[in-house]
């Protein structure tokens, strides 16, 4: 098991291989379908993302709300496969990398590859640990979309396996 601090330097991304597992400390934020839409029309207009995209991770999760004494209530991951369309883009504009649940395109791996960069998976079902592991959450854009909207967290140990990494390897067995 690997512990590893965002942002990720290129050498710490050159280390990591397809079916390792991470636990992953430092800053996040969540974005799904509807968020990277609107981080796209920004994009399209030329204006600024709420966030610096340079090596940023973005997972594909909507938080739940937080119960009384926690910072953020159950938080699993969404389908990766929607955001296909998206990806691309965002990591040739220096994204560092993605956390989500089940396979993604073999463009979005060819521009993991190309870019030298990985996707994350986690465990479907896990939400629960997945919140606990957030230490810090405060909404930073589209409050509108609710839980959709894009959120800033700070996590520690957030248990993670490198489903595609800079090699062009998978845990989905494209390689």
């Amino acid at each position: 098991m690997k512990r590893l601090t965002l942002p990720l330097s290129p050498q710490v991304l050159s280390d990591l291989h397809a079916g390792e597992s991470v636990l992953l400390s430092g800053t996040i934020y969540t974005a799904r379908d509807c968020a990277h839409k609107r981080l796209f029309e920004l994009l399209d207009r030329g204006e600024p993302l709420p966030f610096p995209l340079e090596n940023a991770i973005i997972y594909y999760a909507g938080p739940c709300p937080a119960p009384a004494g926690k910072v953020c209530g159950s938080c699993g991951p969404t389908t990766s496969a929607r955001m296909n369309a998206y990806a691309p883009r965002l990591l040739d504009l220096g994204l560092g990398g993605m956390i989500g649940k089940g396979e993604m395109s073999e463009e979005t791996g060819k521009a993991l590859q190309r870019n030298g960069k990985v996707y994350f998976a986690a465990i479907g079902g896990a939400g629960a640990t997945y919140g606990n592991a957030v230490k810090k959450m405060r909404c930073i854009a589209f409050p509108d979309l609710l839980s959709e909207a894009v959120y800033e967290m700070t996590v520690e140990e957030f248990p993670l396996v490198v489903a595609m990494d800079s090699f062009g390897k998978s845990v989905y067995g494209r390689n």
